[in-house]
């Protein structure tokens, strides 16, 4: 009897001694980049997880219904937003379709038909008319979009989705940044969009814990 309990002991120990051996599930410089210098959340009380994206990518394209299906099942404490990303006039025009749909509550329908109108019928969007019939096939009056679309507010906007990229160091989309501190990216480590989600989720645990 003494025998077996010395044995139960050294197993309880040895599997005390394999826990914190474990590594970690994901690692920083194989499954994500740490942000050089933090960038300032819109909540502090909330674990913020950001996707940089562009209408124009067919990858944000085919990540549309990943990270719609991710979004619905976030905890209270977790709050997702998205942020257009901006190194060319056309991305530009783009950025400002996402901020006029906020703008207008016209977000959840010009969003997605946004996507389809140029990955499925080859409207780029490229000009403010081009733009505005989009809108106005989705129930936005022309009159309410030609107050917004070159205003003071969307313009600020753009220009300050431009420099959050440029802070966050974003050379690629789809692209997720957790609290302002971690960046994540297809890479050699990262191989699928769905494994993107995983390793946010692993950084949302770990910011909780801190």
């Amino acid at each position: 009897m003494k025998f077996l309990s010395k044995s139960l002991i050294l197993l309880a120990l040895l599997g005390v001694t394999t826990v914190f051996a474990q590594p970690a599930l994901y690692v920083e410089g194989t499954h994500y980049e740490v942000i050089e210098k933090p960038v300032r959340t819109a909540d502090p009380n909330k674990v913020e997880v950001t996707e940089v994206f562009w209408y124009g990518c067919p990858h944000c394209y085919a990540f549309e219904p990943l990270i719609k299906s991710w979004e619905e099942k976030l905890p209270s404490d977790v709050a997702f937003v998205r942020s257009p990303g901006i190194w060319s006039a056309a991305m530009e025009v783009h950025a400002q379709i996402y901020y006029v749909g906020e703008a207008l509550g016209a977000l959840d329908k010009v969003h997605g038909a946004t996507f389809d109108a140029i990955h499925q019928k080859g409207n780029y969007l490229e000009d403010g008319e081009a733009v505005k019939a989009l809108f106005v096939a989705q129930g936005v009056s022309a009159e309410d979009f030609d107050k917004t679309w070159d205003s003071f507010a969307m313009t600020s906007a753009v220009k300050k989705a431009a420099t959050r990229m440029r802070e966050y160091g974003v050379s690629s989309v789809p692209c997720l940044i957790v609290n302002g501190k971690y960046m994540i990216t297809i890479n050699d480590g990262v191989t699928t969009q769905a494994d993107m989600l995983k390793v946010v989720d692993y950084l949302v645990g770990k910011e909780r814990k801190s």
